[in-house]
């Protein structure tokens, strides 16, 4: 069976609502049926799948996703909230800018972006609107802020492109730090620059920003103590050489638990298995798009895809700078339409061999790769931090969507500087 005709299949379910598990399924078994010869049966894309899942790794994705649900009940988010809003309220924009890192540090805990966008935005957005900020900037702040937990080291996203390239996981967790930051960072400026624009209302801020300055520096830190910590030992587990990301993954998990139990005593026993069922039904669909993408690589692999699609590429852009520019749009463009982990299972083994050739680090392409798929979960549409914050507020996707342009502009540029400057994925690696 043609490649085209794989393609068109696949591109057809998505459009008449398949879900992308079984689509991806569907995609997979198609030339074994139709042609005998070919290597790939039914039976080779059933082991492929529970071959796939057989991974130490990706171990952590269900308990980074676990770890994040215990620490937004747990009130986690809310006391880092209170360190960031204490230092930076009464600047200019200082209550977005302190979502923004809120949603920084807390990506340091889930690793998620969607679940970044329920734990901060259901807390703060409430906050900005009480403090006079227009519902859907508001809104669309958490939204595009929320991208950075798969790019702030842990990332689920960067366990799935490790596992799929090869590449070192901590060395990806290292690449993503500057970035991040950076990212992070302009996203900070276009708050300040919307917020002179439009104004604030300085009284409401000075009253909220009050109260934590009547707290005192030392009750705050005292009782955000442990919500900071937590990244601290979650990535110095990893970095010292202590754990595993898998086995940090684990510590994670325990750490928010007793931490929300004994010390904000926010969870009780009765808590926990709701929290749990909730934790299965945000990674189950995960698991099945995992388990259907291993075996739609590997039957892309059999198919010659990637080599093909690589020996295409280098054969028309030959300048590596066009090259680069023709891969980002390309994966821009998947982002908008393809959920992230499918993504990076399918197309890090047709693009990586191509970026190699031209000497890019896989380590630099897997932070670019990330970066790009993380502007996906801000774009229609499948932007799923989009559907997210849509839900917490009842705005529609597209108000939040157009609201969210100019910072999607900013994470473009970002994007470009990382792409263009190895120094920021790899100056700590």
């Amino acid at each position: 069976m043609p490649v085209a005709i794989v393609f068109l299949i696949f591109m057809i379910c998505l459009v008449i609502a398949i879900p992308v598990s079984i689509s991806l399924g569907i995609v997979s078994v198609l030339p074994g049926t139709f042609d005998a010869s070919f290597t790939a049966s039914a039976t080779y894309v059933i082991r492929s799948m529970l071959g796939g899942l057989d991974s130490f790794p990706l171990l952590a994705v269900p308990m980074f996703v676990l770890s994040g649900i215990l620490m937004a009940k747990g009130g986690i988010s809310r006391r880092l909230f209170d360190v960031f809003a204490y230092f930076m309220g009464n600047l200019t924009a200082g209550m977005p800018c302190a979502v923004i890192v809120t949603c920084l540090f807390y990506g340091a805990i889930s690793g998620s972006a969607p679940a970044t966008v329920a734990a901060v935005g259901s807390m703060t957005i409430p906050i900005l609107l009480e403090l006079g900020y227009e519902k859907t900037f508001a809104t669309a702040v958490v939204a595009v802020a929320g991208g950075l937990g798969v790019i702030i080291p842990p990332s689920i996203p960067f366990i799935m492109y490790g596992m799929a390239s090869g590449a070192s996981v901590s060395d990806l967790f290292l690449a993503g730090i500057l970035p991040g930051l950076l990212i992070g960072g302009l996203l900070m400026v276009y708050a300040i620059y919307y917020c002179r624009r439009n104004g604030e209302d300085r009284e409401k801020i000075r009253k909220v920003t009050g109260a934590l300055h009547e707290k005192g520096l030392i009750r705050v830190l005292r009782e955000s103590f442990f919500a900071l910590l937590s990244p601290v030992i979650i990535l110095g587990c990893i970095y010292s050489g202590v754990a595993s990301p898998t086995e940090a993954a684990v510590i994670s998990v325990f750490y928010a638990l007793l931490v929300s139990m004994l010390v904000y005593k926010s969870i009780r026993v009765k808590d926990i298995w709701q929290i749990m069922v909730e934790a299965i039904r945000t990674f189950a669909p995960i698991l099945f798009i995992l388990a259907s993408s291993v075996a739609f690589s590997r039957v892309l692999t059999l198919m010659q895809v990637p080599q093909t699609v690589s020996a295409w590429i280098l054969e028309h852009f030959t300048d590596p700078v066009i090259l680069l520019l023709v891969i980002n749009l390309f994966l821009l463009l998947v982002g908008m339409v393809m959920d992230t982990t499918p993504a990076i299972l399918i197309l890090t083994p047709i693009l990586l061999p191509i970026v190699t050739q031209i000497g890019m680090d896989p380590i630099q392409f897997g932070v670019i790769m990330v970066v790009n798929l993380a502007i996906g979960f801000v774009t229609p549409p499948i932007g799923v931090n989009l559907f997210v914050a849509s839900s917490l507020v009842d705005i529609p996707v597209m108000e939040i969507a157009k609201k969210a342009m100019p910072m999607i502009v900013y994470f473009l540029i970002a994007l470009l500087v990382i792409t263009f400057v190895p120094a920021i994925s790899m100056g700590l690696v």
